[in-house]
């Protein structure tokens, strides 16, 4: 598992410079401010940052709805407008080098905390009811725990709702891949007339209509409220929400140094006269996954996981476990009319039925699963890849009946639960008057 390491790298977002603002680094997507802002200021927060705590994603400091003076106070410090340099945290942080999408949409502080508020706004819905939260909801594992999405008027939608965190490891969205972006994603629902049931063109006439959202849009981009700034903003904040370390992230560094040291293990205090430096390291490591356990049962069922016998890395594999691809089950295939997934977007014959591969990263907390919400637990997801799918013209050719037994089964569950990590805090409540 080489994919896995304690190490955090650091990717360099590009820092905009212009000769204005007294010599001061100048909002990245930023235009040159209005009468409508305060006195310029600097708070000289840091441009270095690693995912998973709540440095960006408190929210404006204070409570209630957000005061226009409040918002003022905030596009003032020219540290909310610094392009900052990201980190992942540990298990997530073998991915550094693949985040997706910073290059051409480069995270500040002011992006991200407009991005948040949009994220949690029924505003941007026809009839005010119904914001992004409403299907990817935070106490709901950041999709929503029903069979299909719920729109406007309780309209229902025909797929589940995929989940919107470790968004930054991955590029096109959606079960079938058809938004090429997750900016692209973001704007998409506000004008689906099963769920926002609304128009681009109005959800911009109404935050142009809300002075805390058109003093925040001048400020971080040059051309203000637009469809596509609202899409940059929503995932700027989206790439923030991470899954923190899980039992498994803190078990395989222990893993891989046992396999490394030997037999070596068995006396440890020898080795620490001839190697003090990897026991200390071992033996922190240690420490970590003791505060953190893996049952046995689980242990058992990462080696099913990344073994022959349960071949479930031919999708789930990388930092973030998933291969990003698109792949046929059977799953709904014995309809009378199935759901023709990717094959939709593409049109190509060999996509019919095949749907994009969730992360297993607290994948228990994301019930129910596969595209169509079909399968309520984890148990049943697993019965349903060890007998192999449903056969059809177009499964893909990495499922097969598995054999396993009943333990072997509960321990791919267990598995699958040590995944799970802490999500990042969000602030949910404070949007613009």
């Amino acid at each position: 598992m080489r994919h896995l390491t304690i190490a955090h790298l650091t990717v360099v977002a590009t820092v905009f410079l212009a000769g204005c603002g007294g010599g001061k680094n100048a909002p990245a997507d930023s235009s040159s401010g209005s009468a409508d802002t305060a006195a310029s200021t600097d708070s000289k927060k840091s441009t270095k940052v690693t995912l998973g705590t709540d440095e960006l994603t408190s929210g404006i400091p204070g409570s209630g709805p957000l005061k226009v003076t409040e918002v003022k106070a905030w596009l003032a410090d020219d540290s909310n407008h610094r392009t900052l340099e990201v980190t992942l945290p540990l298990g997530l942080s073998a991915g550094q080098d693949s985040i997706k999408g910073l290059d051409e949409n480069p995270l500040t502080r002011a992006k991200i905390e407009l991005g948040r508020q949009l994220y949690f706004d029924g505003r941007l819905s026809s009839d005010g009811t119904i914001s992004c939260a409403d299907c990817h909801h935070p106490d709901e594992g950041y999709t929503r725990q029903t069979q299909f999405g719920i729109g406007v008027d309780d309209q229902e939608g025909d797929r589940n709702s995929p989940v919107s965190y470790n968004r930054i490891l991955s590029d096109a969205q959606f079960w079938d891949g058809r938004a090429a972006t997750l900016e692209e994603q973001a704007v998409g629902p506000i004008a689906n007339p099963i769920e926002m049931a609304n128009t681009h063109e109005n959800a911009v006439k109404t935050l142009k209509e809300i002075e805390g959202y058109r003093l925040q849009f001048e400020k971080i981009f040059d051309d203000g409220v637009t469809i596509d700034n609202v899409g940059k903003a929503i995932a700027a904040f989206e790439r923030t929400i991470v899954t923190g370390p899980s039992p498994f992230d803190y078990y395989e560094p222990v893993r891989q140094m046992r396999a490394s040291i030997g037999e070596d293990l068995d006396d440890l205090e020898e080795l620490k006269e001839e190697d003090p430096e990897l026991v200390a390291k071992y033996e922190a490591a240690l420490a970590e996954s003791e505060r953190h356990p893996m049952s046995e049962s689980a242990i058992r069922g990462r080696e099913l996981f990344f073994g022959n016998r349960g071949q479930c890395t031919a999708c789930h594999v990388g930092p973030n476990l998933t291969d990003e691809k698109y792949h046929n089950l059977g799953v709904g295939m014995d309809a009378e009319n199935p759901d023709h997934g990717r094959r939709k977007h593409t049109g190509k014959e060999e996509h019919t039925g095949a749907f994009k591969t969730p992360t297993i990263r607290n994948v228990a907390l994301t019930a129910p699963y596969m595209h169509d919400g079909s399968q309520k637990t984890l148990e049943e997801v697993v019965e349903w890849y060890d007998r192999g799918g449903h056969p059809n013209d177009h499964l893909s050719k990495d499922i097969r009946k598995l054999d396993l037994s009943d333990q072997d089964k509960k321990d791919l569950v267990e598995f699958m639960k040590a995944c799970t990590g802490e999500f990042t805090p969000v602030e949910r409540e404070r949007l613009p008057e």
